[in-house]
């Protein structure tokens, strides 16, 4: 807050003069030198680079074997000034701990690259992210306290098991008889879900409830996203004589089973409006995977389906809440009405009157979507209990 407009609310009359003394020895007090930091910043940014130039331009020439040490050293005094200083840190500041321990899970991440870099290995990626996850996973989520933290974990676990999947798919082209079932495949490709109920459980009992939510909204937005894929591909017959593989009944009928149990779990776990609804948006999901294969290609009827599903979610936003979800809900409704409206009238646009007639359209869904979204959308709950877990 600056001293001008503290000076201009007391002109105006809204505060007194005492208050306006309180207020400007306050900010006196509490001024932080924006000018001094930025400038320290910057020469702390111009030093890193120095460095990291004087690296990459002699790179080749330092044995891999010293630059692993160097690295592995790096690490080390790291992880041991966590398990040496916790406490100080701690005390300090919590975000100072967490800063510390996201520095090492970067260096452990990187190591294993610069380790596959040295030794010109070949193993799938999948690998060692899951050898990374499995050492310093724990101590993230023990430690984290951001969006940041909580996106390396669950992001991280989200892109190991893709690469678990594209690698399954890859030796399946090469060699049938070499591949998972795909009943495994999908339980590992949907598992990320599994941070919602384990998050749910944990926020309640943790004194950072906020890091454990926004774990459970991250993967809550991961069921949520597959579901509005599924959805999207049952319109363009991508489920049409796929009888193994990641589209395959056997696949869907697992990420659906995963989808309605974690949201079961959320719902039994954290029995408030907010809980209720996470879950019953989660198993609506599974079940929107479990019926894309039944409506795959029939347009309206695949555009109704991802209809359904955000219109399911918009309803448990405007019970629970969430007025950003709600918003995003009809949003989400509006961009797949004018996407179907395409599908349907694709020849209209060849001419100059449909065309005309398609930005029409969007006008129109846009400005509907904007009156819903303004008129019906509720008033963000200030109370924890409310709070969008999505």
């Amino acid at each position: 807050m600056s001293a001008r407009k503290i000076e201009i609310w007391h002109a105006a009359g809204l505060i007194d003069a005492d208050t306006r003394a309180a207020l400007l020895a306050y900010e006196e007090d509490h001024a932080r030198p924006l000018a001094l930091w930025a400038v320290f910043g910057i020469g702390a940014l111009a030093i890193g680079l120095g460095l990291v130039s004087v690296v990459a331009a002699n790179w080749e020439e330092v044995p891999g074997v010293v630059r692993l040490a160097i690295h592995l050293a790096l690490l080390g005094a790291t992880l041991g000034a966590i398990f040496l200083r916790e406490d100080k840190l701690a005390a300090a500041s919590p975000w100072a701990l967490e800063a510390v321990c996201g520095i090492a899970a970067v260096l452990g991440l990187t190591f294993f690259g610069h380790l596959g870099q040295v030794y010109q290995t070949s193993s799938p990626l999948w690998k060692p992210l899951a050898a990374w996850l499995a050492l310093f996973g724990p101590m993230l989520l023990l430690t984290g306290r951001s969006w940041l933290t909580a996106l390396l974990v669950v992001g991280g676990a989200i892109y190991c098991v893709w690469e678990f999947n594209w690698a399954a798919e890859l030796v399946r082209y090469r060699d049938d008889d070499a591949v998972r079932p795909d009943a495994w495949i999908a339980f590992v490709t949907a598992a990320p879900v599994l941070f919602a109920p384990f998050a749910a459980f944990i926020r309640a009992r943790s004194t950072r409830p906020d890091f454990w939510r926004r774990i459970e909204q991250l993967a809550l937005a991961y069921a949520v996203a597959g579901a509005s894929f599924a959805a999207g591909l049952a319109s363009v017959e991508a489920f049409q004589g796929e009888d193994t593989g990641p589209l395959s009944v056997v696949s869907l009928a697992v990420h659906a089973g995963m989808g309605v149990m974690a949201g079961a779990v959320v719902a039994l776990v954290r029995p408030t409006i907010s809980g209720r609804m996470a879950g019953a948006i989660m198993a609506g999901a599974g079940v929107t995977i479990l019926l894309a294969r039944s409506f795959s290609g029939v347009e309206v009827s695949a555009a109704i389906l991802f209809m359904l599903l955000w219109l399911g979610i918009a309803g448990a936003a405007l019970f629970a809440g969430w007025r950003g979800v709600f918003q995003l809900s009809v949003a989400a409704i509006a961009v797949r009405l004018i996407i179907l409206s395409f599908e349907l009238a694709s020849d209209l646009l060849l001419s100059g009157f449909g065309l005309i007639l398609a930005g029409l359209l969007i006008l129109g869904i846009a400005w509907i979507a904007f009156r819903v979204s303004r008129e019906f959308a509720p008033a963000d709950s200030d109370d924890e209990n409310a709070e969008g877990a999505s």
